[in-house]
């Protein structure tokens, strides 16, 4: 068999063939390029433009009226309790004959509780004032809730009558009405309200906060 010619019409064809898939893989390869470039770029924009919304300015959507609604809710607010556990002793006496014939004394081993806090239902519409990120608020008074004693702890120590009398049935409940108010006493000159106002204003800072205010005056 005779070589093919090179300068037969096949061999001549062949090369504007090859020049045609240089053009195309070259074109290919420019696309290529620039939709890399441009999802890129798209990419790009598209993370500024969701760090933008995020970084943006906050907006509170709490209004005055709802505001006092959900801070009257809390209603009784106990911010703090006081503990006290002490001997009361009571005692009744006759006014003619001596203690150890018609005397009657009584010891009481007490423990009590005293709560205090802050009765959120008193505000009034004009004691917040909300201006965009700030809101300003006038608490009502700290104030004792209850004064109770324990009575599954407080029990009669000792009783002493006299040879011609017999227990005072009212003598204890006196006892007890003396160790509420002494107990109710001693919480207060410990302090037992300043600490309940303190605590109350921490409680609706942290709750203000969370709903998005920057600024909180508590007065």
């Amino acid at each position: 068999m005779t070589p093919a010619d090179p300068k037969s019409p096949r061999a001549t064809t062949s090369r504007p063939f090859r020049w045609l898939i240089g053009i195309l893989t070259g074109v290919l390869l420019a696309m290529l390029v620039i939709g890399t470039a441009l999802w890129a770029f798209t990419g790009f924009g598209l993370f500024e433009f969701s760090r933008m919304l995020r970084g943006g300015q906050v907006h509170i959507s709490v209004d005055q009226p709802t505001l006092i609604h959900q801070i009257r809710a809390l209603q009784r607010l106990e911010t703090v309790g006081y503990t006290m556990d002490k001997i009361i002793s009571g005692e009744r006496e006759n006014p003619i004959l001596p203690r150890l014939l018609a005397g009657d004394r009584l010891l009481l081993v007490v423990h009590g509780e005293v709560i205090a806090g802050m009765d959120l239902s008193k505000l009034q519409p004009s004691d917040i004032v909300v201006s965009g990120r700030s809101v300003s608020i006038h608490l009502p008074q700290a104030e004792i809730f209850t004064t109770r004693l324990d009575n599954a702890k407080t029990r009669v120590y000792s009783r002493d009558t006299g040879l011609f009398s017999t227990a005072d049935p009212n003598l204890e409940g006196e006892v007890r009405q003396e160790a509420e108010r002494q107990l109710q006493a001693a919480a207060l000159q410990d302090g037992i309200l300043k600490t309940a106002d303190k605590n109350a204003r921490q409680t609706l800072t942290s709750m203000l906060t969370g709903l998005g205010f920057g600024n909180v005056e508590i007065r």
